[in-house]
């Protein structure tokens, strides 16, 4: 059994890639690039269904029980549902449908934004205060400089605070974030060509 996924999975993986390259030698592999894209595509839908389910039958099994914070489990499976049969019925595109997110969904988000801010400040304070060293200061000074900058105070109304968060954000930050990606980029590809080649394979039990 683990011999015949190995061999679907490698011969899955290889028409796929081939499709990136030999399309102008053989045109039917776009079509099966594409077909075994939409495969996939279909199989993450249902993994994400079968997430959600799984999510609402534990939030169900601790309301049920009546466990600690079990209040929190049943608003959010009744605003999960809630949400998920108004898109089924109004379709994303409808006005209710865009109340809910541009009211709902995006404030929560800016404020869970906010207090991650707060909390990676509050972080660096007391990381200052156990660790005093370099790279504690510079963390620190950085994500007060980006903050003041970014945040319009009445009281806090230099130019200099702005100019210097942007160089930060957009220069620094995106430097060390294209890295990030590049890294994750290289790995990811040495761990697809070792599932490719069946190195490493998950999917039949190793």
């Amino acid at each position: 059994m683990r011999v015949i996924t190995v061999f679907i999975a490698v011969v899955s993986g290889l028409l796929v890639l081939s499709g990136y390259f030999l399309t102008g030698f053989f045109p039917v592999l776009a079509d099966v690039q594409t077909l075994l894209l939409n495969w996939a595509i279909i199989l993450m839908g249902v993994a994400a269904l079968v997430g959600i389910f799984n999510l609402i039958t534990v939030h169900t099994d601790k309301i049920r029980r009546r466990e600690t914070g079990s209040f929190y489990s049943a608003i959010l499976v009744f605003f999960l549902l809630g949400t998920f049969f108004l898109g089924l019925i109004l379709r994303p595109e409808h006005g209710l449908m865009g109340v809910v997110m541009n009211g709902i969904i995006i404030p929560v988000e800016a404020a869970l934004m906010g207090l991650l801010s707060i909390s990676l400040l509050y972080a660096a304070i007391r990381l200052l205060r156990r660790r005093a060293d370099m790279m504690s200061v510079i963390f620190l000074i950085v994500a007060a400089l980006v903050m003041l900058g970014s945040a319009t105070l009445p009281f806090v109304n230099l130019p200099i605070l702005g100019i210097t968060s942007r160089w930060i954000t957009q220069v620094l930050a995106l430097g060390g974030a294209r890295g990030i990606l590049i890294g994750v980029a290289l790995g990811t590809l040495m761990t697809g060509l070792r599932v490719l080649f069946g190195v490493d394979r998950p999917y039949g039990g190793n």
